[in-house]
């Protein structure tokens, strides 16, 4: 047994690197719901929660521990899903560390995540998403650079640790195909159009080159200082861009994620190409855009059919 939860996470995070190969980016992620984020806002990690409540060793959490934080959570205004998140690593830090020998058992083993409310995913409107397209300054190089990088997300649905982890070797112009890794370190291979490949091909030949000056990197997206551009500042640029375009909704990269896949299939697009093109393990995953498909099929119906107008009581009547 062991009772230093920094030794545990050194570990666990190694394990993450290591043995599952897990990108930096999902690392941080399952780290910030353990430790907390001491940056900003209240402390709700599950180590903060463990120190406010002098619990000094791992070994010492029960089911009872972790109702209470689930309750201090919930009394904390953390929505279901973050909550359903933050359990679900804690889950799978204590399996490996029941793997490794290092407490008896999973206080986590036998609970089920809080029911998360259905949403919907947001997505853009193809005319929200010209409009977005066209919001960066193409006179300058970071414009270009903005401009390739909003094309890339539309065009081939990445994610965003998928697209700051973007490399040149994985980048093929001629046959517009990009290989990707996703998670789990899994490669799949995706397309992109014609725009796409023209505004990612003008940023290599234009802006990329400024950028980097005469620094040596292989990643595709630059920041000012030629070094690689990370997801906090692809953030920013979305952020940026939205405002320019006008656009009311909150535009982050997974937006453009889901807008890529529901035009995919409100063109009549196969599911289980939409599937290979996102780099979903499971089809149940990609099955929610076809709500949203079906959600957009019912407002164009009830806009365009006759007798789903409002109003229309007289039709057919001469």
């Amino acid at each position: 047994m062991i009772t230093s939860m920094q030794e545990a996470l050194n570990r666990y995070v190694n394990y993450l690197e290591a043995e599952r190969g897990l990108s930096p980016y999902t690392v941080r992620n399952y780290t910030m719901d353990l430790i907390g984020n001491y940056a900003r806002g209240a402390e709700k990690g599950f180590f903060q929660f463990l120190r406010a409540k002098q619990v000094s060793s791992l070994d010492e959490v029960d089911k009872q521990v972790m109702r209470d934080y689930m309750s201090w959570l919930m009394s904390q205004g953390v929505v279901k899903s973050s909550i359903a998140r933050k359990l679900s690593a804690i889950r799978s830090f204590y399996r490996y560390l029941v793997r490794e020998q290092m407490v008896p058992a999973n206080p986590l083993e036998k609970a089920s995540s809080p029911k998360l409310d259905r949403r919907l995913p947001s997505f853009l409107t193809i005319a929200e998403m010209v409009r977005l397209l066209e919001a960066p300054d193409r006179t300058t190089p970071q414009g270009l650079r903005d401009r390739a990088l909003l094309e890339l997300l539309y065009a081939a649905g990445l994610r965003v640790s998928e697209l700051e982890s973007l490399n040149l070797e994985q980048l093929n112009i001629e046959t517009n195909e990009i290989r990707v890794w996703g998670k789990g370190s899994k490669e799949r291979m995706v397309l992109i159009g014609e725009p796409a490949a023209h505004a990612l091909s003008n940023y290599l030949t234009h802006s990329r080159p400024t950028l980097l000056s005469k620094k040596k990197a292989n990643a595709v997206f630059l920041n000012q200082y030629g070094g690689r551009l990370p997801a906090r500042r692809i953030q920013k640029i979305l952020d940026k861009c939205a405002r320019k375009a006008g656009l009311e909704k909150k535009v982050h990269p997974h937006v453009l994620r889901h807008t890529f896949a529901t035009h995919l299939l409100d063109g009549g697009a196969d599911l289980r190409v939409v599937q290979e093109l996102l780099g979903h393990a499971q089809l149940a995953t990609t099955q929610i855009y076809t709500h949203v498909s079906q959600s957009q099929a019912r407002k164009i119906y009830q806009s365009a059919h006759p007798m789903a107008r409002k109003g229309d009581d007289e039709i057919g009547n001469d």
